[in-house]
């Protein structure tokens, strides 16, 4: 496989051949930028009207164009010059005037008849290279990423090396819409969000809400063994809060509007902190009490623009498995190497062992809050942590959070995909503006380091790749109907009520399909549901006080007392197996 900077290249070559055929088919279209991305590409277009089904001819009428397409050849030009040759565009001579004013060369490309304003990046021999590539979509995407801005029509699409990699591809997509969260989410009735409450904002149905609990008590439990404790911590608070914290000057774009309440304004909470900082400054902290773990399974609001809501995945309204940790500098490496260790063990627990790490640190173009000392010491402590660690890191300029460096755990589904989770961070800053003191072992006050921590990130986030790593079929200890108990004929009704009971009565969630169906087709219907363990009950099963057991993927185990068969599903459930048998 071609290294990155070949593929980026190719799919922008690919961007430029998608706009020269827009503009042949529909000469008054008006192209805007077209960028590579990951895994492909996409254009956008002021006044173009089209839907999927034109998708087809325009990529029969790429293939035909790129046969003329032999090189690309550029030009290094003046804003005049751009001006004159896009004239009627105002897009590209906006963006060509931003660029002269920044001091930055103008370039125009050149392929076949097909010119556009670009800074560069393309493959060589368009017309032997540029072969194995599909358009996937239209879209509609705002000028520049603003609301405030004219709706463009967006074009995506995806190119690669090889017919191979490209089917590939293709086949990975289809799986990944069987997969789709969105979709399972309203088959096995987890979840909704509608416009009547709200977009970005999730309603939890029976089923999912079942999932969630059992990832929240799991989460709850286990760091309760490791010393956290546990606070609720109200969605509101006054806006001096937040700017005592940094956060209205420096997050207010994610943030709601201030709410009048008695005169005094109040915000939604985009983040935990300064409530679990109250938390600590209750009273006088010795530093025997240190490190000092507060934890929350906490709801938090942040404003995202409507074009960037996607499902569970980015949504208004979320939930954090938050903590922060209050300990004197010496105890931060290791308590950032607790909470690594931890998320690891997590990880493992839902199945995902393949991940690696992605420290943030200042980008010298953002805002930050603190000194550049503070700044130093944080991010040296963070890989100070990840080198004892033993971590697979990376390091990305700009990535870090406003009051410090983060590293966030980056790992991979089923189908390969990589995800952003959890998140540990290290932080000087809030506690010095918080004023946090804790008197040290020689009797002089000292300031803590705080540790936030959010070792699954967003739990709508967390679900969402749950979903789509395990296709609905989740394990055994987080599935909402753990047994579905199929009697075969009306007449063993009772004999199914009797082993439901059993089961309940065990802890096991189990369901009777007491409906007058084959028993095909109860099996399908619970297959459907992905439902992992079917207990078929008969006349045999029942003079015999047993089950046959059936497993979701149409594994025929066979019979089996009942009082084996809950051994089994309680031990599954209990060591949170990911495999049935």
């Amino acid at each position: 496989m071609k290294d990155q900077r070949y593929l980026d290249h190719l799919r922008h070559s690919a961007a430029h051949l998608l706009a020269a055929t827009v503009l042949e088919l529909y000469p008054k279209a008006k192209p805007t930028i077209g960028p590579s991305i990951e895994n492909g590409f996409y254009y956008d277009f002021d006044n173009l009207k089209i839907s999927a089904e034109d998708l087809s001819k325009i990529e029969k009428t790429m293939q035909a164009l790129v046969k003329d397409w032999s090189n690309f050849n550029h030009q290094k030009v003046t804003l005049a010059q751009v001006k004159k040759q896009f004239q009627g565009n105002k897009y590209k001579i906006e963006l060509a005037s931003e660029f002269a004013k920044e001091g930055k060369s103008l370039t125009i490309y050149k392929s076949g008849d097909f010119t556009d304003l670009c800074r560069g990046g393309h493959i060589e021999n368009p017309s032997h290279e540029l072969k194995y590539f599909k358009l996937l979509s239209v879209a509609g995407a705002y000028w520049r990423g603003s609301e405030k801005n004219k709706m463009l029509t967006r074009i995506y699409g995806t190119a690669w090396p090889t017919q191979k990699e490209l089917d590939n591809y293709l086949n990975q997509l289809e799986e990944a819409k069987k997969r789709d969260h969105r979709k399972l989410g309203r088959e096995l009735e987890l979840f909704t969000i509608n416009n009547e409450v709200g977009p970005g904002i999730t309603l939890w149905l029976a089923n999912g809400s079942i999932i969630r609990r059992e990832i929240e008590n799991f989460m709850v439990n286990e760091q309760i063994k490791m010393g956290y404790k546990h606070v609720y911590s109200p969605h509101i608070g006054q806006k001096s809060l937040w700017e005592k914290s940094g956060h209205w000057d420096l997050y207010r774009e994610k943030m709601y509007s201030p709410m009048d309440v008695d005169r005094t304004e109040y915000l939604v909470k985009p983040m935990t902190c300064p409530m679990h900082i109250q938390s600590y400054e209750l009273k006088p902290r010795s530093y025997k009490e240190l490190p000092l773990k507060i934890a929350e399974i906490g709801s938090v609001y942040r404003y995202e623009k409507s074009g960037e809501l996607s499902g569970l995945l980015r949504v208004r309204a979320f939930t954090q498995d938050d903590a922060h940790i209050f300990c004197t500098p010496q105890q931060s490496v290791d308590q950032f190497i607790e909470v690594f260790r931890f998320t690891q063990e997590l990880y493992q627990v839902f199945g995902f062992t393949d991940y690696r790490v992605r420290l943030g640190v200042r980008s010298k173009k953002e805002k930050y809050l603190g000194d550049d000392a503070h700044w130093k010491r944080a991010e040296q402590r963070a890989i100070d942590a990840l080198k004892k660690a033993k971590s697979n890191y990376f390091i990305s300029e700009g990535d870090a959070a406003f009051y410090g460096p983060k590293a966030d755990f980056l790992i991979k589904d089923a189908l390969g995909r990589e995800w952003q989770c959890g998140t540990v961070q290290v932080d000087f800053m809030l506690p010095e503006r918080f004023n946090l003191k804790y008197v040290a072992q020689d009797g002089k006050e000292k300031t803590p380091v705080m540790i936030h921590r959010a070792p699954l990130g967003s739990l709508e986030r967390f679900m969402a790749i749950l979903i789509e790593n395990y296709a609905g079929a989740f394990p055994i200890w987080l599935s909402p109907i753990q047994v579905k108990v199929l009697p075969i004929t009306e007449r063993n009704l009772g004999y199914a009520q009797k082993t439901y009971k059993e089961l309940q009565e065990a802890g096991i969630r189990v369901e009777v399909d007491e409906r007058n169906e084959t028993l095909q087709a109860k099996i399908r219907d619970a297959q459907m549901e992905k439902v992992p363990y079917m207990a078929i009950v008969g006349d045999k099963e029942e003079k015999s006080q047993s089950l046959s057991l059936r497993l979701r993927d149409g594994k025929d185990v066979g019979q089996m007392k009942i009082d084996k068969f809950i051994e089994l599903a309680k031990d599954k459930i209990e060591t949170k197996a990911l495999d049935l048998i």
